[in-house]
Protein backbone atom coordinates (compact mmCIF):
# COMPACT_ATOMS: atom_id res chain seq x y z
CA UNK A 1 0.00 0.00 0.00
CA UNK A 2 2.72 2.29 0.69
CA UNK A 3 3.85 2.10 -2.71
CA UNK A 4 0.80 2.26 -4.33
CA UNK A 5 0.94 5.85 -1.92
CA UNK A 6 4.13 6.87 -2.96
CA UNK A 7 3.33 6.31 -7.34
CA UNK A 8 0.26 8.11 -6.44
CA UNK A 9 2.01 10.77 -4.64
CA UNK A 10 4.37 11.05 -7.66
CA UNK A 11 1.63 11.33 -10.36
CA UNK A 12 -0.21 14.20 -9.31
CA UNK A 13 2.81 16.00 -8.46
CA UNK A 14 3.61 15.38 -11.94
CA UNK A 15 0.60 16.36 -13.27
CA UNK A 16 0.95 19.69 -11.42
CA UNK A 17 4.59 20.21 -12.38
CA UNK A 18 2.78 20.15 -16.09
CA UNK A 19 0.67 22.79 -14.88
CA UNK A 20 3.35 25.12 -13.22
CA UNK A 21 6.25 24.56 -16.30
CA UNK A 22 6.64 26.88 -19.16
CA UNK A 23 3.91 26.87 -21.25
CA UNK A 24 5.62 25.39 -24.37
CA UNK A 25 3.04 23.12 -26.42
CA UNK A 26 3.46 20.41 -28.65
CA UNK A 27 2.93 21.77 -32.41
CA UNK A 28 -0.79 20.66 -33.75
CA UNK A 29 -0.92 18.42 -36.60
CA UNK A 30 -2.49 18.73 -39.59
CA UNK A 31 -5.87 16.37 -39.56
CA UNK A 32 -5.08 12.92 -41.96
CA UNK A 33 -8.38 12.31 -43.75
CA UNK A 34 -10.52 13.61 -41.26
CA UNK A 35 -8.83 11.57 -38.84
CA UNK A 36 -8.81 12.18 -35.36
CA UNK A 37 -12.46 13.50 -35.31
CA UNK A 38 -13.05 12.26 -31.79
CA UNK A 39 -11.85 11.35 -28.61
CA UNK A 40 -8.75 9.13 -28.24
CA UNK A 41 -9.07 6.82 -25.56
CA UNK A 42 -5.93 5.16 -23.79
CA UNK A 43 -6.28 1.25 -22.16
CA UNK A 44 -3.44 1.42 -18.82
CA UNK A 45 -4.05 -2.38 -18.16
CA UNK A 46 -3.60 -1.58 -14.32
CA UNK A 47 -5.06 -0.01 -11.61
CA UNK A 48 -4.54 3.96 -11.28
CA UNK A 49 -1.61 4.91 -9.46
CA UNK A 50 1.34 2.50 -10.67
CA UNK A 51 3.95 2.60 -13.35
CA UNK A 52 1.54 2.09 -16.18
CA UNK A 53 -1.06 4.54 -15.85
CA UNK A 54 1.95 7.36 -14.84
CA UNK A 55 3.36 6.82 -17.95
CA UNK A 56 0.18 7.12 -20.10
CA UNK A 57 -0.91 9.90 -17.87
CA UNK A 58 2.57 11.74 -18.72
CA UNK A 59 1.93 11.39 -22.23
CA UNK A 60 -1.76 11.80 -22.41
CA UNK A 61 -2.15 15.23 -20.26
CA UNK A 62 -0.36 17.39 -23.34
CA UNK A 63 -1.07 15.13 -26.10
CA UNK A 64 -4.07 17.15 -27.00
CA UNK A 65 -2.15 19.87 -27.84
CA UNK A 66 -0.62 17.76 -31.30
CA UNK A 67 -3.86 16.12 -31.77
CA UNK A 68 -6.56 18.34 -31.29
CA UNK A 69 -8.45 16.23 -30.13
CA UNK A 70 -8.97 14.54 -25.95
CA UNK A 71 -7.14 11.64 -24.74
CA UNK A 72 -9.04 9.54 -22.17
CA UNK A 73 -7.18 6.97 -19.90
CA UNK A 74 -9.31 3.87 -19.42
CA UNK A 75 -7.81 1.77 -16.60
CA UNK A 76 -8.40 -2.00 -16.44
CA UNK A 77 -6.22 -4.42 -14.09
CA UNK A 78 -6.58 -7.85 -13.52
CA UNK A 79 -4.39 -10.84 -14.32
CA UNK A 80 -1.21 -9.46 -14.53
CA UNK A 81 -2.24 -7.12 -17.38
CA UNK A 82 -3.47 -9.43 -19.65
CA UNK A 83 -7.21 -8.38 -19.44
CA UNK A 84 -6.97 -4.75 -20.35
CA UNK A 85 -4.79 -6.24 -23.55
CA UNK A 86 -6.96 -8.71 -24.34
CA UNK A 87 -9.83 -6.43 -24.84
CA UNK A 88 -11.67 -6.22 -27.88
CA UNK A 89 -11.16 -2.64 -29.52
CA UNK A 90 -12.24 -1.33 -33.37
CA UNK A 91 -8.53 -0.97 -35.64
CA UNK A 92 -9.63 2.63 -36.15
CA UNK A 93 -7.20 4.52 -33.97
CA UNK A 94 -9.34 5.62 -31.42
CA UNK A 95 -7.91 2.61 -28.81
CA UNK A 96 -4.09 2.67 -28.31
CA UNK A 97 -3.27 0.09 -24.97
CA UNK A 98 -0.49 1.15 -23.06
CA UNK A 99 1.78 -2.02 -22.94
CA UNK A 100 5.21 -2.67 -20.79
CA UNK A 101 7.98 -4.62 -21.03
CA UNK A 102 6.15 -7.50 -18.25
CA UNK A 103 2.88 -7.50 -20.46
CA UNK A 104 3.99 -7.69 -23.71
CA UNK A 105 7.42 -9.49 -23.76
CA UNK A 106 6.90 -12.11 -20.11
CA UNK A 107 3.13 -12.49 -20.16
CA UNK A 108 3.07 -14.65 -23.40
CA UNK A 109 5.68 -17.06 -22.24
CA UNK A 110 4.95 -17.11 -18.44
CA UNK A 111 0.96 -17.60 -18.76
CA UNK A 112 -0.27 -20.66 -20.53
CA UNK A 113 -3.09 -19.04 -21.97
CA UNK A 114 -2.20 -15.08 -21.77
CA UNK A 115 -5.46 -14.00 -24.28
CA UNK A 116 -3.61 -12.08 -26.78
CA UNK A 117 -0.52 -12.46 -29.02
CA UNK A 118 1.45 -9.45 -28.95
CA UNK A 119 2.97 -10.01 -32.39
CA UNK A 120 -0.45 -11.01 -33.77
CA UNK A 121 -2.80 -8.20 -31.98
CA UNK A 122 -0.90 -5.10 -31.77
CA UNK A 123 1.13 -2.64 -33.88
CA UNK A 124 3.67 -1.13 -32.02
CA UNK A 125 3.19 3.04 -31.91
CA UNK A 126 5.92 3.99 -30.32
CA UNK A 127 8.14 3.35 -26.81
CA UNK A 128 7.74 6.15 -24.16
CA UNK A 129 10.35 5.28 -22.02
CA UNK A 130 13.29 2.51 -20.83
CA UNK A 131 14.13 2.36 -17.25
CA UNK A 132 16.28 0.14 -14.97
CA UNK A 133 15.28 -1.73 -11.96
CA UNK A 134 17.14 -1.26 -8.92
CA UNK A 135 18.73 -2.94 -6.18
CA UNK A 136 17.61 -1.81 -2.39
CA UNK A 137 18.28 -2.54 0.69
CA UNK A 138 16.73 -0.66 4.18
CA UNK A 139 18.82 2.34 5.35
CA UNK A 140 19.65 0.54 8.20
CA UNK A 141 20.94 -2.68 6.34
CA UNK A 142 24.52 -3.55 7.00
CA UNK A 143 24.76 -4.08 2.97
CA UNK A 144 26.33 -1.04 2.04
CA UNK A 145 27.65 -1.85 -1.56
CA UNK A 146 26.77 -4.57 -4.50
CA UNK A 147 30.09 -5.89 -3.25
CA UNK A 148 28.79 -6.47 0.15
CA UNK A 149 25.56 -8.42 -1.15
CA UNK A 150 27.84 -10.82 -3.71
CA UNK A 151 30.55 -11.53 -0.78
CA UNK A 152 27.07 -12.61 2.05
CA UNK A 153 25.06 -14.07 -0.35
CA UNK A 154 28.27 -16.01 -1.01
CA UNK A 155 29.19 -17.03 1.73
CA UNK A 156 25.80 -17.67 3.01
CA UNK A 157 24.37 -19.44 0.09
CA UNK A 158 20.58 -19.45 -0.01
CA UNK A 159 20.43 -17.29 3.28
CA UNK A 160 19.88 -14.03 1.64
CA UNK A 161 16.50 -13.25 0.59
CA UNK A 162 15.24 -10.97 -1.84
CA UNK A 163 11.99 -9.65 -2.08
CA UNK A 164 9.67 -8.99 -5.51
CA UNK A 165 6.10 -7.49 -6.14
CA UNK A 166 5.46 -11.18 -7.22
CA UNK A 167 6.47 -14.49 -8.97
CA UNK A 168 6.94 -14.03 -12.90
CA UNK A 169 7.34 -10.07 -12.35
CA UNK A 170 10.31 -8.73 -13.73
CA UNK A 171 12.08 -8.25 -10.57
CA UNK A 172 11.81 -11.91 -10.02
CA UNK A 173 13.69 -12.92 -13.60
CA UNK A 174 16.32 -10.43 -12.85
CA UNK A 175 16.74 -12.43 -9.72
CA UNK A 176 17.16 -15.47 -11.22
CA UNK A 177 19.45 -13.98 -13.70
CA UNK A 178 21.73 -12.60 -10.68
CA UNK A 179 21.28 -16.25 -8.63
CA UNK A 180 21.87 -18.90 -11.59
CA UNK A 181 24.06 -16.89 -13.59
CA UNK A 182 26.04 -14.62 -11.99
CA UNK A 183 27.22 -16.56 -8.83
CA UNK A 184 24.87 -14.55 -6.56
CA UNK A 185 22.47 -16.50 -4.96
CA UNK A 186 19.44 -15.56 -3.26
CA UNK A 187 16.20 -17.09 -2.09
CA UNK A 188 13.26 -15.10 -3.86
CA UNK A 189 10.31 -13.88 -1.38
CA UNK A 190 7.37 -13.21 -3.55
CA UNK A 191 4.70 -10.60 -2.56
CA UNK A 192 1.10 -9.14 -3.81
CA UNK A 193 2.62 -6.06 -5.11
CA UNK A 194 5.54 -3.93 -4.33
CA UNK A 195 4.10 -2.33 -1.40
CA UNK A 196 3.99 -5.23 1.18
CA UNK A 197 7.52 -5.85 0.11
CA UNK A 198 8.93 -2.39 0.57
CA UNK A 199 7.21 -2.79 4.23
CA UNK A 200 9.02 -5.60 5.00
CA UNK A 201 12.27 -4.46 3.34
CA UNK A 202 11.90 -1.61 5.76
CA UNK A 203 11.37 -3.82 8.51
CA UNK A 204 13.93 -5.77 7.70
CA UNK A 205 12.14 -9.38 7.50
CA UNK A 206 14.16 -9.69 3.96
CA UNK A 207 17.38 -8.17 2.72
CA UNK A 208 17.30 -6.73 -0.33
CA UNK A 209 14.51 -5.78 -2.58
CA UNK A 210 14.69 -5.67 -6.70
CA UNK A 211 11.78 -3.20 -8.22
CA UNK A 212 11.39 -0.63 -10.38
CA UNK A 213 12.91 2.84 -9.82
CA UNK A 214 9.44 4.67 -9.98
CA UNK A 215 8.26 2.53 -6.40
CA UNK A 216 11.75 3.69 -4.92
CA UNK A 217 12.82 6.89 -6.33
CA UNK A 218 11.42 8.74 -3.74
CA UNK A 219 12.54 6.66 -0.79
CA UNK A 220 16.05 7.24 -2.08
CA UNK A 221 15.67 10.94 -2.02
CA UNK A 222 14.34 10.43 1.46
CA UNK A 223 16.97 8.19 3.14
CA UNK A 224 14.75 5.49 3.78
CA UNK A 225 16.32 2.85 0.64
CA UNK A 226 19.96 2.80 -0.42
CA UNK A 227 20.35 1.62 -4.04
CA UNK A 228 22.91 -0.84 -4.99
CA UNK A 229 22.95 -1.25 -7.99
CA UNK A 230 20.69 -0.50 -11.22
CA UNK A 231 20.19 -2.96 -13.98
CA UNK A 232 20.03 0.49 -16.97
CA UNK A 233 22.95 0.31 -19.62
CA UNK A 234 23.98 3.65 -17.83
CA UNK A 235 23.38 5.61 -14.77
CA UNK A 236 20.23 7.59 -14.72
CA UNK A 237 17.79 10.60 -12.75
CA UNK A 238 18.17 10.76 -9.10
CA UNK A 239 20.23 7.26 -9.54
CA UNK A 240 23.04 8.92 -10.93
CA UNK A 241 25.49 8.05 -8.15
CA UNK A 242 24.50 4.50 -8.31
CA UNK A 243 26.70 1.99 -10.23
CA UNK A 244 24.93 -0.53 -13.33
CA UNK A 245 25.14 -3.71 -12.74
CA UNK A 246 27.65 -3.92 -16.08
CA UNK A 247 29.71 -1.27 -14.34
CA UNK A 248 29.94 -4.19 -11.63
CA UNK A 249 31.64 -6.77 -14.26
CA UNK A 250 28.31 -8.64 -14.03
CA UNK A 251 27.12 -10.48 -17.48
CA UNK A 252 24.01 -10.55 -19.41
CA UNK A 253 22.84 -7.99 -16.96
CA UNK A 254 21.12 -5.54 -18.64
CA UNK A 255 17.63 -5.17 -18.06
CA UNK A 256 15.01 -2.33 -18.74
CA UNK A 257 11.75 -2.36 -18.05
CA UNK A 258 9.68 -0.25 -20.66
CA UNK A 259 5.88 1.48 -21.36
CA UNK A 260 4.87 2.17 -25.06
CA UNK A 261 1.84 2.30 -26.86
CA UNK A 262 0.19 -0.07 -29.24
CA UNK A 263 -2.80 0.24 -31.68
CA UNK A 264 -4.95 -3.08 -32.32
CA UNK A 265 -3.56 -4.67 -35.49
CA UNK A 266 -5.42 -3.70 -38.33
CA UNK A 267 -5.41 -0.24 -37.52
CA UNK A 268 -4.94 1.74 -40.74
CA UNK A 269 -1.22 2.77 -41.27
CA UNK A 270 -1.78 6.43 -41.49
CA UNK A 271 -3.68 6.67 -38.31
CA UNK A 272 -0.81 4.76 -36.56
CA UNK A 273 1.86 7.17 -38.47
CA UNK A 274 -0.34 9.98 -36.99
CA UNK A 275 -0.42 8.77 -33.31
CA UNK A 276 3.29 8.00 -33.67
CA UNK A 277 4.06 11.77 -34.68
CA UNK A 278 1.57 12.93 -31.81
CA UNK A 279 3.06 11.02 -29.11
CA UNK A 280 6.71 11.90 -29.89
CA UNK A 281 5.93 15.84 -30.37
CA UNK A 282 4.42 15.19 -26.78
CA UNK A 283 7.42 13.73 -25.41
CA UNK A 284 9.97 15.66 -27.03
CA UNK A 285 8.19 18.60 -24.73
CA UNK A 286 10.63 19.56 -22.07
CA UNK A 287 8.28 19.35 -19.56
CA UNK A 288 7.04 15.78 -20.09
CA UNK A 289 11.37 14.92 -20.75
CA UNK A 290 11.65 16.16 -17.24
CA UNK A 291 8.68 14.20 -16.17
CA UNK A 292 10.37 11.04 -17.63
CA UNK A 293 13.41 11.70 -16.26
CA UNK A 294 12.67 12.70 -12.53
CA UNK A 295 10.89 9.81 -12.57
CA UNK A 296 14.42 7.60 -13.27
CA UNK A 297 13.67 6.25 -16.97
CA UNK A 298 14.77 8.02 -19.99
CA UNK A 299 12.33 9.11 -23.37
CA UNK A 300 12.84 6.77 -26.03
CA UNK A 301 10.28 8.00 -28.34
CA UNK A 302 11.11 5.35 -31.37
CA UNK A 303 10.02 4.58 -34.97
CA UNK A 304 7.63 1.60 -35.00
CA UNK A 305 9.56 -0.36 -36.63
CA UNK A 306 12.68 -0.20 -33.65
CA UNK A 307 10.07 -0.80 -31.31
CA UNK A 308 8.46 -3.82 -32.44
CA UNK A 309 12.34 -5.01 -33.02
CA UNK A 310 12.95 -4.50 -29.19
CA UNK A 311 9.48 -6.00 -28.74
CA UNK A 312 10.81 -9.62 -30.50
CA UNK A 313 14.03 -9.19 -29.21
CA UNK A 314 12.66 -8.87 -25.54
CA UNK A 315 10.35 -11.61 -26.22
CA UNK A 316 12.96 -14.08 -26.81
CA UNK A 317 15.14 -13.16 -24.30
CA UNK A 318 12.55 -13.39 -21.51
CA UNK A 319 11.11 -16.64 -22.99
CA UNK A 320 14.48 -17.97 -22.05
CA UNK A 321 14.70 -16.76 -18.53
CA UNK A 322 10.98 -18.05 -17.72
CA UNK A 323 11.65 -21.36 -18.37
CA UNK A 324 15.38 -20.83 -16.26
CA UNK A 325 13.27 -19.66 -13.32
CA UNK A 326 10.26 -22.47 -13.54
CA UNK A 327 7.45 -20.10 -13.13
CA UNK A 328 4.46 -20.89 -14.96
CA UNK A 329 0.74 -19.44 -14.38
CA UNK A 330 -2.19 -20.95 -15.54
Amino acid sequence: MFATLNLARMLAASLAALAMLSQATAEPLAARNGYPAQPIRFISPFPPGGGNDASTRWVTTRLTEATGQPSVVENRGGAGGNIGAKAEAKPDGYTVLTGQVSLMAVNPALYSAPGFDPLKNFVPITQINAAPLAIVVASASPLKSFADLVARSKGEPGRVTYATPGNGTLSHLVGVVLSKENGVPMTHVPYKGAGPAINDLLGQQVDVLITSTSSVAGMIQAGQVRALAVTSPRRIGVFGKVPTLEELGLRNARFEDWYGFFAPAGTPPERVAFLHDAIVRTLQLPEVTKLVVDGGSEVVANTPEAFAAQLRQDMERWSRVVKLSGAKID
